[in-house]
């Protein structure tokens, strides 16, 4: 399952622009990839993961501004579809070079 976190912060004072840094921030720290600007992806492994992850973006959600979050199943995700552009990750997320210690 992926959770998908979307938002649109104001970032005109620079109160605003510091509560938009510190959310993207708390959103990387937890594990959250961006997918463009303003989205963000994480992978869920257990039921219970969504509840941590929900947990963390209703801890770091600014004062301002709209936040949505919405959790899809990982076949609904590869089906994704590229309209215009392609999908570049800087993430290795095959297992071709599995190393096991």
């Amino acid at each position: 399952m992926r959770l998908i976190v979307m938002f649109d912060l104001p970032t005109e004072t620079s109160q605003q622009r510091r509560e938009y840094r510190l959310f993207r921030k708390a959103l990387i720290k937890n594990g959250f990839l961006m997918l463009q600007e303003s989205v963000y992806c994480r992978l869920l492994l257990t039921p219970s993961s969504k509840l941590t992850a929900m947990s963390a973006v209703r801890k770091a959600k600014p004062k301002e501004g709209m936040v949505l979050a919405l959790s899809v199943t990982e076949k609904q995700f590869a089906a994704m579809e590229f309209v215009v552009g392609e999908y570049n990750s800087d993430v290795v997320d095959t297992d071709e070079r599995l190393v096991i210690l």
